[in-house]
């Protein structure tokens, strides 16, 4: 379920996905909730564009690292790729 950063307190969070659109933000939103996962979505910028990069904003989701693999696993389901660092 979607939660307030308050309800994580000082846990480490681990980013799992970035959502460019909003209608996959909300399809992950659906997801994560059905599978009763606690998420955090944060907005936040990031850089796009091939030949002129520029500043865009996107829906961050971030889970404990225990609900990592299993929120993983949810967005392999439903054919959304995890965010898998730099």
């Amino acid at each position: 379920m979607k939660q307030e950063p308050d309800f994580f307190g000082e846990a480490e969070l681990d980013l799992i996905y970035m959502a460019r659109r909003l209608r996959d933000a909300l399809k992950l939103e659906g997801f994560l909730t059905d599978a009763g996962v606690d998420y955090l979505v944060e907005t936040g910028t990031y850089t796009g564009g091939f030949l002129f990069k520029r500043d865009l904003t996107g829906a961050f989701f971030y889970v404990v690292p225990a609900d990592k693999e299993k929120a993983h696993a949810i967005l392999i389901q439903n054919r959304m790729k995890p965010y898998a660092g730099d």
